[in-house]
């Protein structure tokens, strides 16, 4: 009888809470559950923009198969039975990513807006919303990403150029270091002659590595060997010299410990990372994760506007070269366990409490 009572009482929470969803019409819950009004006979999403129906005649289902099963029919308002919002618009974008990346020219805002069906205001805020960058700032990144592809596998810098999408080679060049972090040829020899400084600090969660070239911060890593920290860098970069910071580099280390000793801290330093275009909007997402709070990798995909790229994402945070800056330990799986950070599960917990601490 107990245990009845105690199985009522944790329904009749799960219904308040469902109820307070649905009189803010809190979007952040579609998809988790239905209410069904009885005097009309329709079933809505909890953000449903229709007036309120008073609480006696509602009921509540975890799916729409479910209330349907139950006799009730989808609202022609918000639609229930269509994919929730949130999955309509990432798919919009996710079709939009696809379009720069297969086009030989990069498509112009007004064509991208108008193979989504929306105004250059509302996607251009929309794409920048969920991707983490705007439209331009994409198609830029996946060019890099092709280019550095094209300079590893072509014969020569000309045909990688023009394989990558650049029509003119005086047009990459001017804006070759930007692009590479180091001239091109320097690239293609795999980081030859690249100059990376480093230095390694303590922090009370062990050593810390930071390794900059002259554009910015592009490794910071954690463990308990410096040692082998130092070899992790040089496999990272095995054809690059590496040089001690000097006196000047300091800073670059401190701020790297600052952030394991109080992780609130914003990182501002210049970063120099280097990834594909999906890795480059995957680290943005994590960038824009408040300090505290967590996210899952699903809830990830969907704010890059690719939902089913789940693992993807995870593959993403575990290539983050600069932790901490880029902070993938505030990503966790969807039942909120901790798994995953390369620099081990007991630093996650220990950042993620430290974070939380008031």
């Amino acid at each position: 009888m107990q245990a009845k009572n105690i199985t009522q009482a944790g329904l009749h929470d799960l219904d308040a809470a469902r109820w307070a969803a649905v009189a803010a019409r809190d979007a952040r819950h579609d998809g988790d559950f239905y209410y069904c009004v009885e005097t009309t006979g329709v079933y809505c999403r909890p953000s449903c923009p229709s007036r309120p129906a008073k609480r006696s005649n509602v009921r509540f289902c975890a799916t729409a198969a479910e209330a349907e099963a139950q006799g009730f029919r989808p609202c022609r308002r918000c639609r229930p039975n269509a994919p929730p919002r949130q999955e309509q618009d990432a798919e919009r974008i996710a079709r939009a990513c696809r379009m720069i990346e297969t086009a030989d020219v990069p498509p112009t805002l007004a064509q991208l807006a108008r193979a989504a069906g929306l105004s250059r205001y509302h996607f251009h805020r929309l794409f920048a919303r969920i991707a983490g960058v705007t439209p331009k700032a994409y198609a830029q990144a996946y060019r890099r990403a092709r280019l550095r592809d094209e300079l590893t596998s072509s014969r020569t810098t000309t045909e990688a150029i023009h394989g990558s999408g650049y029509n003119s080679a005086a047009r990459f060049y001017a804006t070759a270091k930007e692009t590479l972090g180091m001239a091109p040829s320097a690239f293609r020899a795999g980081g030859a002659r690249e100059t990376i400084r480093f230095a390694i600090g303590q922090s009370s969660l062990g050593a810390v590595l930071v390794a900059a070239t002259a554009k910015g911060v592009c490794a910071i890593s954690l463990g308990d060997d410096a040692e082998e920290l130092l070899r992790d860098l040089q496999d990272r970069f095995p054809r690059a010299t590496l040089i001690g910071g000097d006196e000047t580099f300091k800073r670059y280390v401190a701020a790297a410990v600052g952030m394991v000793e109080r992780p609130q801290a914003q990182f501002d330093l210049p970063l120099d990372m280097r990834g594909t275009a999906f890795q480059q909007r995957v680290w943005a997402a994590l960038r824009e994760i408040p300090a505290g709070e967590t996210a899952n990798y699903a809830e990830i995909a969907r704010r890059i506007g690719a939902p089913k790229a789940t693992r993807a994402v995870a593959r993403a945070c575990a290539a983050n070269p600069v932790s901490l800056a880029v902070p993938c330990h505030r990503v966790v799986r969807s039942d909120g366990g901790l798994s995953g950070y390369y620099w081990g599960v007991a630093r996650k917990r220990e950042l993620l409490d430290r974070e939380r601490e008031p």
